[in-house]
């Protein structure tokens, strides 16, 4: 239930709805108080709402909860920095690189933090009012500046001035940053000169008269220069979205050629949307020109981190350059600059489509590492090798031998066998019931991988199971001695449990083990059979009648052998 609420949060958190996201991150972490991942991912709603406090207290559940995890701090990090507290962001990103040292994202948050720490302390002479959440607040409640909060340009320029208060300097002919300090500092700055003017001349005031008719054919051009380019600059981005338009209907037609031409043409007239060129990008993409492919994305990653572009944006460019890198391999090395760029594509942003491609690349770059290693006859040398140290006790030389063996040819049952037998002299009894299971898998008709695995089972006190295993080897060789052998010690076993010969902490811990299985919970569960199990308590006659049920007689039978019910 947990996992379903985290996909739905996931899913939300993808498409922006944060208030979502966190809704049914909440639900997980009621259902799963201690996954660390759900307090990670809510702790990153918060953040996008920049609700940095909120996003503080999940990202401290996180890292408390799971100390050694590298993003938990990447989390703490970035709460910090929404706060405003630098020191701290620097301490929590270079304690995650303590566990993770090549972690991309944890290194760019110690950057930025590092940066708009030396920001802070050369004092920009409005870095202050930029700090902590109240700022958000602030714009918030003010009528003007709370439209300009559902633009994503806006919120990305506030974002920098926060990490580096001396940017602001870049943004100031944006009219929309001189209403932000005019809410922030509490003034009204487009009326400030006229009222300092008044001030000046309030002893004289028929100079003031005069003078303010002729002041204000001198500031009337400055003022009006600033939207002509606006005009211009909106003008040519609407332009250039019409070419986008007709792009993408070219793009559906199939029209190639003329779909590069529109989106060559948007890139000409707006170079501040990175979107035309990984649209271009996808065009190469689907034209078989992979090499241009890539070169689209890496400008629109370069480009967009100058803009500070939307961080889907840049995934999307990463994802499609990785796209490209898979259509282009050919041998098992070829995918590895399209894994690692899916890698970073997921930093950037975590899509349900990129990881799939992630997954499929990997395993696409395993399924040709074992066709290229492939060699039956290195993998008999190997196998006899491993043979040798087997018979010389060197049970961990052998293992080295039989896994080279088994890469060379992963389809030879016997490997796989001998292999669970060193694991056995070990006392690797899991990697070695593995291996069994593989072994009669690979070859049901071979004998040895049932004596393997029963022989497994049967150190490992599961006599019942052990039993189940003999008997099926059995039915590809009734006459095999060790098969046979190994059933009347697991008979043998069993009823000296039934006979009471064995220890109370050993029946204890028999017991235990029993009740793991999924067979004995589902029959102790079975309302008819706790009945039946009652009969043979108190109604013996009736319990006689159940036993000539085949079914019945088999379950009794299994919960005998496994000491749940004892035959006096």
């Amino acid at each position: 239930m947990a996992d379903e609420a985290k996909s739905k949060g996931n899913a939300a958190f993808s498409s922006g709805n944060y208030e979502e996201a966190i809704k049914h991150f909440s639900e997980a972490i009621a259902l799963a108080p201690t996954n660390h991942v759900l307090y990670s991912n809510r702790s990153a709603a918060y953040a996008s709402l920049h609700k940095y406090n909120e996003a503080l207290q999940d990202a401290k559940k996180t890292v408390e909860i799971k100390a050694d995890w590298s993003k938990g701090y990447s989390r703490l990090g970035a709460a910090y920095v929404g706060l405003g507290k630098y020191d701290d962001a620097i301490s929590s990103y270079k304690k995650g690189l303590e566990f993770d040292p090549s972690n991309e994202a944890l290194k760019s948050g110690l950057a930025d933090a590092q940066a708009a720490s030396r920001s802070r302390a050369a004092s920009s002479p409005f870095g202050n009012i930029f700090q902590g959440p109240e700022l958000w607040a602030k714009l918030t409640a003010d009528p003007k500046t709370r439209l300009y909060l559902q633009q994503p340009d806006f919120v990305k320029m506030i974002q920098d001035v926060q990490k580096n208060p001396n940017n602001i300097n870049i943004y100031l002919n944006d009219q929309r940053m001189m209403q932000v300090l005019g809410v922030l500092l509490n003034v009204n700055l487009r009326n400030a000169t006229s009222e300092e003017d008044a001030f000046e001349h309030t002893s004289s005031p028929k100079p003031q008269q005069k003078r303010e008719p002729e002041r204000q054919p001198e500031t009337q051009p400055e003022p009006m220069d600033i939207p002509d380019e606006e005009k211009e600059k909106k003008a040519r981005k609407a332009e250039a979205q019409k070419e986008k338009e007709l792009g993408n209907a070219a793009y559906k037609k199939k029209d190639f050629e003329v779909a590069i031409q529109h989106y060559s043409k948007a890139m000409d007239l707006d170079d501040e949307d990175i979107s035309y060129l990984t649209n271009r990008a996808a065009v190469y993409l689907e034209m078989g020109k992979y090499e241009d492919c890539i070169k689209d994305c890496d400008k629109a990653v370069e480009r967009g981190r100058e803009l500070h572009s939307d961080y889907k944006m840049i995934a999307r460019a990463l994802t499609r350059k990785g796209t490209a890198y898979v259509k282009m391999a050919i041998c098992s090395k070829d995918y590895e600059p399209a894994i690692e760029t899916f890698q970073k594509a997921l930093t950037e942003h975590r899509n349900p489509d990129t990881l799939k491609k992630l997954n499929e690349a990997e395993k696409a770059k395993k399924d040709l590492e074992q066709q290229e290693d492939f060699d039956p006859n290195l993998a008999d040398e190997e196998r006899e090798k491993g043979n040798e140290f087997f018979k010389q006790q060197q049970y961990p030389e052998a293992i080295k031998h039989y896994t080279e063996a088994l890469r060379r040819n992963p389809n030879d049952a016997r490997v796989y066998s001998n292999r669970a037998a060193c694991y056995t002299k070990l006392a690797a009894l899991p990697e070695g019931l593995k291996d069994a299971n593989k072994c009669i898998e690979l070859d049901p008709s071979f004998t040895k991988g049932y004596s393997r695995k029963a022989a497994i089972q049967f150190f490992m006190k599961e006599y019942d199971k052990a039993m189940e295993t003999y008997q099926e080897g059995l039915k590809h060789d009734e006459n095999n001695q060790e098969l046979l052998e190994g059933v009347r010690r697991c008979i043998e076993q069993i009823n000296k449990t039934n006979r009471g010969d064995i220890s109370p902490e050993e029946m204890k811990e028999r017991q235990a083990k029993a009740m793991q299985d999924p067979d004995i919970q589902h029959i102790l569960s079975d309302p008819v059979m706790r009945q039946i199990l009652m009969d043979f308590q108190e109604n013996p006659k009736a319990a006689q009648d159940h036993l000539k049920n085949p079914d019945v007689m088999h379950k009794i039978q299994k919960l005998v052998s496994a000491g749940i019910v004892q035959v006096r």
